[in-house]
């Protein structure tokens, strides 16, 4: 990644290992999470990734048996077996799940402050 790149980066991404299900209404993929944030994720996939540029997905991933965060992702851009996701919408109970995983892993609230700022932040007219 070049340094130009890093500094367009608006949310600091996580690394996350899971498992993720990627779903729509007539399919359902199994895939690896590489890494999250609270605008989106990038997704591993076994073979290359070859699924509707246009569609709104459903990402599942399970934290724990109580713990699921769900958010409906777009395809924002693919590599290979590689495919970046934009979170489109997601629910009020996902949101705080996801916000609190952010939070533990960056191990500074006024990151995860920073970030949530730039995702609330509208464009000015």
């Amino acid at each position: 990644m070049t340094e130009q790149t890093n500094e367009k980066r608006n949310f600091h991404r996580i690394f996350y290992n899971a498992d993720v299900t990627l779903t729509t209404e007539s399919d359902s993929l199994d895939c690896k999470l590489v890494d999250i944030s609270l605008k989106g994720c990038l997704l591993k996939f076994e073979t290359p990734w070859v699924g509707d540029l246009e569609a709104i997905y459903t990402l599942n991933l399970q934290l724990s048996d109580e713990l699921t965060i769900n958010m409906q992702v777009s395809a924002a851009h693919v590599i290979g077996n590689e495919a970046g996701f934009k979170c489109e919408h997601i629910d009020i109970e996902s949101i705080s799940q996801l916000r609190r995983l952010v939070e533990l892993n960056l191990g500074d609230s006024t990151i995860l402050e920073r970030d949530l700022l730039a995702l609330t932040a509208l464009p000015l007219s």
